[in-house]
């Protein structure tokens, strides 16, 4: 192979699944069975799903490629097929040297052996040898921090702590292209900024990475080159600033929602007043930490009802469904027969970097009893940033107090301990200065 050869050449790839559609009135074994022997050569219908078309694609070795993509845009599907775990339908893919992955938690790995065993077991499968694998096991173990649970089963494992053993194991073993997954978002924040320094290394010593996340500023940290996927094709590839950018443009939809049709918890809610759009911030739903950003929702009052004011109340939640703040505003009054647009502030700065979403509710207040007007679970998702032109991620408002000590203590402190005015607890239970 020369220097110039490439780790990963993708060339027309496709990859069909068929979907099987079967009579719903056919619910049971019986009726199944009886079904099939009055039409033996029947198999229904079914329906021919491209999860990839058409893909020609070149990786080059020591780079760090991020795929991007909405769900069920086809990523895991490339990965899977990039692995060697399922067959492309049509077109080639050419790899040039050892490929290691985390797709799944628990792939690649057997539930019933003992962590110690999968880690051998999983290189094994990389084509590694037993003294490969004992040079680096180590290494392995310290990483993902698992020295008390290497001798019980798999099956024991937390999902976090399974993620951690296959990265450790997909990271040391000596593979020359290594693929993750966003099954790495299972485990938690200090584990992740390990990886992604760990694969910071990697590439710094030649190692092809392939990085799928939905994680913005983790992509942007570890890659220089991002390509987008949408319904199976590949429709964009550049450097991840601009693919990065077009994606956000792709989920503007996202953020920037008709909720006209969206379906209510209950059916007499929306009758009076309803909310027709939310947005947040503007069309991208990127959203920087140390900037200000609004929150618009478009509400159309077709009623009347007791009492003019409003309450509206929204409530930022993280993408795994975790309540972050709630934000209430009373005594909105909205013109009968208009369209209004409200404006609220969001203050991105008290929100962590990450993927979040809205809930929001519009109600009346009479003599103390609370009347539902709209109420929307799940809308306007958006992500925060971090400000990449700071070198803090966010800065708090803080109180310093200063105490001066008297002379004569700090004197005779001094001469016997440089731990000047710590405070100490004497036997008696009464504080006093260390000397």
């Amino acid at each position: 192979m020369s220097s110039d050869a490439p780790a990963i050449r993708i060339r027309g790839l496709g990859k069909r699944y068929r979907i099987a559609h079967r009579d719903a009135q056919h619910i049971t074994l019986a009726e199944t069975m009886l079904q099939r022997l009055r039409h033996p050569m029947s198999r229904g219908q079914r329906e021919d799903f491209w999860a990839l078309r058409d893909i020609d694609l070149d990786i080059a070795r020591g780079e760090a490629l991020g795929i991007l993509g909405r769900n069920g845009a086809g990523k895991s599907t490339l990965l899977k097929v990039l692995s060697r775990i399922t067959h492309p339908t049509t077109g080639e893919v050419d790899l040039y040297g050892r490929v290691g992955g985390l797709l799944e938690v628990g792939t690649g790995f057997h539930p019933e052996l003992t962590g110690r065993e999968n880690v051998y077991l999983n290189g094994s499968i990389l084509g590694m040898r037993t003294r490969e694998i004992d040079q680096r096991f180590d290494e392995i173990v310290d990483f993902a921090g698992a020295e008390r649970f290497l001798d019980t089963p798999l099956k024991r494992f937390s999902s976090g702590m399974q993620v951690r053993l296959a990265f450790s194991v997909a990271a040391f073993l000596d593979t020359e292209i290594l693929i993750i997954d966003e099954v790495l978002a299972v485990g938690d924040a200090d584990f992740q900024a390990k990886c992604l320094g760990k694969m910071g290394d990697l590439l710094n010593g030649g190692r092809t990475v392939l990085f799928v996340s939905h994680n913005a500023s983790a992509v942007a940290q570890l890659t220089q080159r991002c390509v987008l996927l949408d319904a199976g094709r590949l429709v964009a590839d550049g450097p991840t600033a601009d693919v990065l950018a077009e994606y956000s443009k792709a989920r503007e939809r996202l953020n920037d929602v008709s909720t006209w049709d969206l379906p209510r918890p209950e059916s007499h809610l929306g009758t009076i007043v309803k909310l027709a759009r939310v947005r947040v911030g503007d069309s991208s739903g990127v959203i920087p930490q140390t900037t200000q950003s609004n929150v618009q929702l478009e509400v159309v009052r077709t009623g009347s009802f007791d009492g003019d004011a409003l309450r509206v109340v929204y409530r930022i939640l993280r993408h795994d469904g975790i309540p972050v703040g709630t934000a209430i505003t009373s005594g909105v009054v909205l013109p009968a027969g208009q369209r209004s647009v409200l404006d609220f502030e969001l203050a991105s700065a008290d929100l962590a970097p990450g993927h979040y979403y809205l809930a929001i509710w519009i109600d009346a207040g009479l003599e103390g009893v609370v009347i539902p007007l709209d109420h929307l679970p799940v809308t306007a998702h958006f992500q925060v940033v971090p400000d990449a032109a700071s070198p803090f991620a966010h800065v708090w408002a803080n109180d310093w107090g200063v105490t001066t000590l008297p002379s004569s203590t700090l004197s005779a402190c001094s001469a016997k301990d440089p731990a000047v005015g710590q405070h100490a607890t004497q036997p008696d239970g009464q504080h006093g200065e260390r000397c």
